[in-house]
């Protein structure tokens, strides 16, 4: 499973696996860098590593109209995406499985309509925000969770209103509201020191607390 497909993410996963292994792609929101490396592996699945079947891409209620239309401005087919992937759209007040795998959603608080997903198996959950604001409900919907990967764009920082972003301390608080075992920052920007990350989220969150980077692997269940 891989949620989101930001700018350089195929690359990357072609390091941990091919990715015409993959059983399913889960869209957060339709921002570019959650989605853009969609256009690259359809490439790639077109001429390069072929499959049997169609690989499902799930995008967030309205999202197809967005993915069709970033195709358009360089081909004429009428459906780019559709002849190796199976898109659709899930709904974000049920279970959408895949495999053994339950994902669910909550509403985050961002610019434009976005999910955070919670992945469970038995035995272990994962908890992921996309992109958000501090948010009670995300907080909520991560409860408990053994590891919570939360973004930190803001770094060190802050916005001003509306909010859509989060900060290291404040992915700190939305860790300890959650309750959850594990914390990884992940969306931050690269002129920030982890050690600075890590140091902001401490201020809230007594747990363990990693920075995440590209090739990095977690194992769930924690021993």
């Amino acid at each position: 499973m891989l949620l989101d497909a930001g700018s350089g993410a195929i690359g990357n996963l072609q390091t941990a696996l091919a990715y015409g292994a993959l059983d399913a792609i889960v869209i957060s929101h339709m921002h570019a860098d959650h989605f853009f490396d969609i256009v690259p592996l359809r490439y790639g699945l077109t001429y390069g590593l072929r499959r049997a079947t169609r690989l499902p891409l799930w995008l967030p209620p309205n999202g197809s109209p967005t993915l069709q239309a970033i195709a358009a401005p360089f081909t004429g087919e009428r459906d780019f995406f559709g002849n190796v992937f199976d898109v659709r759209e899930y709904d974000p007040t049920g279970t959408l499985k895949v495999g053994d795998l339950g994902l669910t959603f909550t509403p985050a608080l961002h610019y434009i309509e976005a999910y955070a997903i919670r992945a469970e198996v038995p035995g272990a959950t994962f908890a992921y925000t996309g992109d958000t604001a501090p948010c009670d409900a995300v907080a909520a919907h991560a409860r408990g969770a053994a590891l919570f990967l939360c973004e930190a764009t803001l770094g060190l920082g802050s916005e001003s209103p509306p909010r859509g972003h989060t900060s290291a301390r404040e992915a700190g608080t939305m860790a300890r509201q959650a309750d959850v075992e594990h914390l990884a920052l992940t969306h931050y920007y690269s002129g920030v020191e982890p050690a600075d990350l890590i140091a902001a989220a401490r201020d809230e969150f007594a747990g363990p607390i990693t920075v995440v980077d590209d090739g990095m692997e977690f194992s769930l269940p924690f021993d």
